[in-house]
């Protein structure tokens, strides 16, 4: 089974701010039978966040998040024309574009979002926290 990590619990499980995620988040990754995958989004976030001054502990730059999910085999997933139409049909409940892309990824691929975003849970889609 595949699970689709949102760009926050991707950081904490990566780098090293699993005390952040529940215990079922904690469960399903620490799991080496599951799969586990990242939108390309993801790093996108976090490329603008870095680009605009902000800082996220642990990471000095996009390249290591991407060297992070290369090290724990975690999947990155591309952006195609599928999640950008799904992205059109969602109800705008969400503001960001970077969890509107997320969440249409999950939809699209069919695969279980782990998220502690409450609005990704408004959507219908699979999410667990």
């Amino acid at each position: 089974m595949k699970h689709l990590l949102d760009t926050h619990t991707a950081i904490w499980a990566l780098l090293g701010n699993d005390e952040k995620l529940s215990a079922k988040a904690k469960e399903i990754i620490a799991d080496r039978t599951v799969e586990l995958a990242v939108s390309i989004a993801s790093a996108w976030e976090i490329a603008v966040k870095i680009s605009k001054g902000g800082k996220i502990t642990g990471m000095s730059g996009v390249s290591v998040f991407i060297d992070k999910l290369r090290e724990n085999g975690v999947e990155i997933l591309g952006l195609t024309a599928d999640e950008v139409k799904i992205v059109e049909s969602l109800p705008f409940i969400h503001n960001d574009p970077f969890d509107r892309i997320i969440i249409a990824t999950a939809m699209n691929y069919g695969i279980t979002l782990i998220s502690a975003d409450e609005n990704a849970r408004k959507y219908d889609v699979a999410c667990i926290w």
